[in-house]
């Protein structure tokens, strides 16, 4: 009898359909890069009405934009909520609490403010596709996995123990796997901008998720890329 199989996400993860709906085109070759480097599928509409076209197909996700030529993004929002509850984030450069209200109104679900960080963009799409997708709560890489729901962490099948800061440092990096960090960016995703502390506490702590999710292992996930930062490789 064949031995079973060590589970892996290869098969319950998608690739998810952002629909990017902007017309200044630095912004949107931009995000699409950035969202396409984080693991998404990245469809473009640079009007309303293309963009509204597209939004009834069903994507995973729409980026939309207030400003739109040919149909506003107040009104495409408005026409696909009457049709589709698929997630929608809005973004925009009016930062007024009345026009916040008014999308939110329309039926957007999130509204992010010009200018905004990719991470947190990135954050807000994945919390949203989260609420969708209850797989998106387990986040993986080959054969180590992370059950967010239950607070759970293991590899090759085995249990793996973490302290809290461990787990959320392995949480961001699992949450943008593939990229390189700079110890900066690790710090204050997992620490935040305002804790008083050294960026080189990340040193201490990969070395510590280290010694549990890679040391046991043949194959290493984490790694290091001499001059920037850190990486985890799927």
């Amino acid at each position: 009898m064949s031995a079973t199989p060590t589970p892996t996400l290869s098969d319950e993860r998608r690739k998810y359909k952002v629909l990017l709906i902007e017309d200044d085109a630095q912004i949107t070759r931009v995000l699409k890069l950035e969202l396409e480097h984080e693991g998404f599928d990245v469809e473009t509409a640079a009007d309303g009405l293309s963009g509204l076209e597209k939004a009834l197909k069903e994507p995973d996700l729409v980026v939309l934009d207030l400003m739109l030529p040919k149909l506003d993004g107040m009104e495409v929002c408005a026409r696909v909520r009457a049709k589709s509850r698929v997630p929608i984030i809005m973004l925009t450069a009016k930062d007024r609490i009345p026009d916040r209200v008014a999308g939110l109104d329309r039926g957007a679900d999130d509204y992010v403010v010009k200018p905004f960080s990719i991470e947190e963009l990135v954050a807000r799409i994945r919390a949203r596709l989260r609420e969708r997708d209850p797989h998106e709560n387990v986040l993986g890489a080959k054969d180590l996995l992370m059950d967010r729901d239950r607070h759970e962490v293991s590899r090759a099948g085995q249990q793996i123990h973490l302290t809290a800061k461990e787990y959320a440092l392995l949480e961001y990096l699992l949450l943008h796997r593939n990229k390189v960090h700079s110890r900066d960016e690790l710090f204050n995703g997992v620490w935040g901008s305002d804790f008083l502390g050294d960026s080189n506490l990340i040193d201490v702590y990969i070395r510590y998720l280290r010694g549990k999710i890679d040391d046991p292992f043949e194959e290493k996930l984490i790694q290091t890329v001499r001059g920037v930062g850190y990486a985890l490789k799927e």
